[in-house]
């Protein structure tokens, strides 16, 4: 086996995110990989009759993205060790952004967090089982405690 060469890692600014990031700085340092990281910002809107509603003014979803990015490049530069970092905020569907990049820079795994509420979410959470089923790579879900 030649291990992995491009590792991506699925930020989502919660207090458990540090197990993910460690355990990804951990592979990555293992097999001498490209460290990458991408937060995906979902805006998703429902009133109270769960209708769709289309934000009415962009600045909120610019400013959320902007602080994502700011957030994104700090834990970044905290992982110099790794040089370079690659980093990706996206719009839209977690899952799917995760895996777009993923396919697009030929990623060969892909590291998240595992928060497993519920369901088939007890297993895995709804994010990274849809990871998991649709990847073009290995996954490694990285089991995070709610306390």
């Amino acid at each position: 086996m030649s291990g992995y060469q491009h590792i991506l890692v699925g930020i989502d600014f919660t207090p458990e995110e540090e197990r993910v990031i460690t355990r990804a700085a951990d592979m990555a340092r293992h097999f001498q990989a490209r460290l990458s990281l991408i937060h995906v910002v979902e805006y998703l809107h429902v009133d109270l009759a769960n209708e769709l509603v289309l934000p009415q003014d962009l600045e909120l979803e610019t400013q959320i993205v902007d602080t994502a990015r700011n957030k994104l490049a700090r834990l970044a530069a905290r992982l110099d060790e790794f040089g370079e970092i690659t980093q990706w905020v996206e719009l839209g569907s977690t899952k799917q952004e995760i895996l777009r990049v993923a396919e697009e820079e030929k990623v060969d795994l892909i590291v998240v967090g595992s928060h497993g509420r519920h369901g088939i979410g007890r297993l895995l959470g709804s994010t990274a089982n849809g990871v998991l089923h649709g990847a073009p790579c290995d996954v490694l879900a990285v089991r995070v405690r709610e306390d």
